[in-house]
């Protein structure tokens, strides 16, 4: 069928929205007309990070949520007009999929970023070259996209898909690492480090756990204050504030767990000075080499994050229940473009100026 979608032809050219043709649903596979998708950090990725040859041109997009309007073969227990979150794929018949830790899936990479799996079922430009459409699964910069049953998630019908999109990735990512990673209990202390939308979860999902103390830093005062708003109950505007000073008051000893959302070696160490020995810092984002003093370790436990030990179809409705809670106050972070408009989300999630930028493409497209 004819779909318009947000084509990436080279690291560094913008975004150009361009007729597509794409296949119909094969086996296991879902036709999902996309009403939001969220814009998360890792959609930048092909741009940032070397990639493999035959990676352009490609349609990112990975936290759809949409209406189902095809079905193909094989496909149980969704119908069609169902309303769907996506999140990531996974292939269900390695011993980590088995062992119910999709996230940890042996074929994650050539499923949802780089590989094999990300040339089946491409689409075809209007000059009948081919246009990779398998990121994440799904592909979601666009009116349409293939998912399968592994990453979606039928929710209910009254919900606002526009909100609720970023649970596909960004906020599962930062509410999984608090409850799932961390398994924070009531009285314990968090620091966060980055108040995007991961950092975000983070702080909302610590509050909404029963944390005692939840403290938010950042370079950019405006996101501190939707972050106290969030439940994070002291803010540090790095550069500025005395972050040693303020932990050291706030909570003696130092932190149960922290969390580095900017992927930086220099911001991790922070991180990691910031917990007392027992505790637990998690990162996500970044890439290269990672360089910290092997004393800074001592004592202290670092994991780095894959999607938040979420397995969606669980997770997602526990997520969508905390939000009916006023738990999860997702509405202050969302701000919607047009498809047409997707150039200016990408720059203002780079640039922070937007927390969770959510791309509408079925109000650009009629």
């Amino acid at each position: 069928m004819k779909i318009s979608a947000a084509v990436l032809r080279a690291p560094d050219a913008p975004y150009v929205i361009e007729r597509l043709e794409l296949p119909d649903p094969g086996p296991g596979q879902l036709l999902v007309r996309i009403v939001a998708a969220g814009f998360c950090h890792t959609d930048v990725v092909p741009r940032r990070v070397p990639s493999p040859s035959g990676t352009f041109p490609i349609v990112t997009g990975h936290e759809g949520a949409g209406i189902v309007e095809g079905i193909g073969e094989g496909v149980r227990g969704i119908a069609l007009g169902d309303h769907v979150l996506i999140s990531y794929d996974s292939c269900g018949t390695c011993a980590q999929c088995k062992a119910d830790r999709p996230y940890f899936c042996e074929s994650f990479a050539s499923l949802n970023l780089y590989g094999p799996g990300q040339h089946i079922c491409p689409a075809t430009d209007d000059r009948g070259g081919q246009v990779r459409t398998r990121w994440f699964g799904q592909s979601s910069f666009a009116t349409h996209a293939l998912a399968t049953v592994r990453n979606v998630t039928v929710v209910d019908k009254d919900l606002p898909l526009e909100i609720l999109c970023p649970l596909g990735c960004g906020i599962q990512t930062g509410a999984g690492t608090v409850a799932n990673i961390f398994g924070m209990r009531p009285g314990q202390s968090l620091v966060v480090f980055g108040t995007g939308g991961v950092g975000m979860a983070a702080i909302m999902m610590a509050r909404a756990l029963g944390a005692a103390t939840v403290i938010a830093v950042d370079v950019i005062e405006k996101r501190l204050e939707v972050a106290r708003d969030c439940g994070a109950t002291h803010i540090v505007l790095a550069g500025r504030d005395d972050l040693a000073a303020i932990l050291g008051a706030a909570i003696p000893g130092g932190a149960d767990f922290s969390f580095d959302t900017t992927g930086r070696n220099d911001v991790l160490c922070q991180a990691l000075e910031a917990i007392r020995q027992g505790g637990v810092c998690a990162q996500v984002g970044g890439g290269g080499e990672l360089v910290i003093p092997s004393a800074i370790l001592n004592g202290r436990t670092l994991t780095r994050v894959i999607e938040g030990n979420a397995v969606p179809q669980r997770f997602l409705p526990q997520l969508i229940a905390l939000w009916r809670e006023g738990h999860l106050p997702l509405e202050r972070i969302v701000e919607t473009f047009s498809l047409a408009d997707i150039n200016s989300a990408e720059k203002a999630s780079c640039d922070g100026s937007i927390i969770k930028p959510v791309i509408r493409p079925s109000a650009c497209f009629k």
